[in-house]
């Protein structure tokens, strides 16, 4: 069995795994958390996304393509030249946003929890390796 075998075996397993993987990847989350305040055009949503994390064209159109390939984003491209392209969440989309913005804000609202647990047990290794 081959390396790509495998990766199909597993994803066949479980599939609701990838689909977290791609909600929940540093770029999904920045889409969903944009795209759920308003649609955006291409240009416009990287700039948006850009205000927090900088991401390349490549990264912006391949997190796009797998978020409308699982149906959380609609593309809309106009029959012109050349096509404008919006971007907007589709409902099981939103659905998926709204998750990830009440866990994006309760990580916000836990984060000295979370630096007080590092911090003890950061200081509980150290004890050990001396």
């Amino acid at each position: 069995m081959g390396v790509s075998d495998s990766w199909a075996a597993r994803e066949a397993m479980c599939p609701h795994r990838l689909v977290l993987e791609h909600v929940t990847s540093r770029w999904g989350v920045l889409v969903l958390d944009a795209l759920l305040d308003r649609s955006f055009r291409f240009s416009e949503l990287r700039r948006e996304v850009g205000r927090v994390a900088s991401v390349s064209e490549k990264m912006l159109a391949q997190t796009l393509q797998t978020l409308e390939r699982d149906g959380f984003v609609h593309r809309d491209a106009k029959p012109v030249i050349p096509p404008p392209v919006d971007y907007s969440l589709t409902p099981l989309g939103r659905e998926a946003a709204e998750q990830v913005r009440a866990l994006a804000r309760w990580t916000g609202v836990r984060m000295d929890d979370v630096q007080r647990a590092r911090d003890a047990y950061d200081a509980a290794r150290e004890s050990i390796a001396k």
